[in-house]
C-alpha cells in the first residue's frame, strides 16, 4: 500500500501508510448498511415506506429522528477521533495533512463535501430512471479525485486539509490528545503552554508512532528540536520526555 511522508508542526516528517481504496469502499459500505437498518427499523417502528413513510411523518421528534444518519458521519468522526464504525472495522482514521487530529471545522467541512463525494441519492435516480444515463459523471468527482491525488484524498479531503490512513493498532480514547493524569500528579514543564494545540496533536501522533515502529530516533530528533524550542533541560529519556510534556498540558489545561 502506499505511504506518504507528512512534515510535522516540528519539522520532522512522519510516514504514514494510505488508506488502501478497496478498505474506504468496505467501510463506506458498513457505514451505508447501518444508515439503511437504522432507517428501516425506524420506518417499521413508525409505519410507512423507508423512505416517504419516514420523511412524510408530521411529527417533529420523528423527522428529528430521521436526520440521524445524515449527521452520522459528523458525530463519529467528531467524538471518535476520526473515525466511523466502519473505519473502525478496518482500522482507517482520518487526520490532517500535517499529522495531526482535525479540528471540528475541518470535520465539517468533510462532512459538507460528502454528498458531493458520495452522492447516493443521484446513483438511486440513475437506477430509477428518473435521471439519464449521461448524468452519470457526477457520482465519479470524488472517486476520481481519490485516484488521482498523491495522499488519495477525496473533494471533501482537500477542501478540508485532511486525508484517510490505514493504522496498525487499535484505537482507543487514549488515541485522543487526552491523557489521564493522577490526582497527585506533579507536573515538571510548564513551558509545554508555549506550544499549540496543532503541536500537541502532533506531539500525540508522534508518541504512538514511536511506540509503534520503536522508532526512537525519531522521538529524540523531536525531544531536541522541543527543548531547543522551549529552553528546556531535562535529564529524562526522549519518550519519556515527551510523554511528560503531554501528561503536563493536560494538567495544566484542566487547572
Amino acid at each position: 500500500m502506499p505511504a506518504v511522508k507528512l512534515d510535522t508542526g516540528f519539522n520532522i516528517e512522519l510516514e504514514f501508510q494510505v488508506a488502501p481504496f478497496h478498505k474506504r469502499m468496505f467501510a463506506w459500505m458498513i457505514d451505508l448498511l447501518i444508515s439503511y437498518v437504522y432507517l428501516r427499523l425506524l420506518a417499521l417502528a413508525l409505519g410507512g415506506d423507508i423512505i416517504t413513510g419516514v420523511f412524510e411523518e408530521k411529527n417533529i421528534l420523528h423527522m428529528l429522528f430521521s436526520l440521524v444518519p445524515v449527521f452520522y458521519h459528523l458525530f463519529m468522526e467528531q467524538f471518535f477521533n476520526g473515525r466511523s464504525i466502519g473505519k473502525m472495522v478496518f482500522q482507517l482514521q482520518v487526520i490532517t495533512i500535517d499529522g495531526g487530529q482535525p479540528s471540528f471545522g475541518q470535520y465539517l467541512l468533510r462532512w459538507a463535501f460528502r454528498t458531493l463525494d458520495f452522492p447516493v441519492t443521484i446513483i438511486g435516480l440513475i437506477v430509477a430512471n428518473e435521471m439519464p444515463w449521461w448524468t452519470f459523471p457526477l457520482i465519479a468527482g470524488g472517486l476520481f479525485a481519490v485516484i488521482v491525488t498523491p495522499k488519495s484524498q477525496r473533494i471533501g479531503d482537500l477542501i478540508a486539509g485532511t486525508m484517510v490512513i490505514e493504522t496498525k493498532n487499535n484505537t482507543s480514547w487514549e488515541d485522543t490528545v487526552f491523557t489521564e493524569v493522577e490526582a497527585t500528579y506533579q507536573p515538571m514543564y510548564k513551558e509545554v503552554m508555549q506550544l499549540s494545540d496543532r503541536d500537541i496533536n502532533t506531539l500525540k501522533s508522534i508518541i504512538n508512532n514511536v511506540k509503534r515502529n520503536d522508532d526512537f530516533n525519531l522521538s529524540l530528533r523531536i525531544a531536541d528540536r522541543i527543548k531547543s524550542k522551549l529552553n528546556i533541560q531535562s535529564d529524562q529519556d526522549s519518550l519519556q520526555f515527551l510523554e511528560t510534556l503531554l501528561k503536563d498540558y493536560n494538567y495544566y489545561s484542566t487547572r
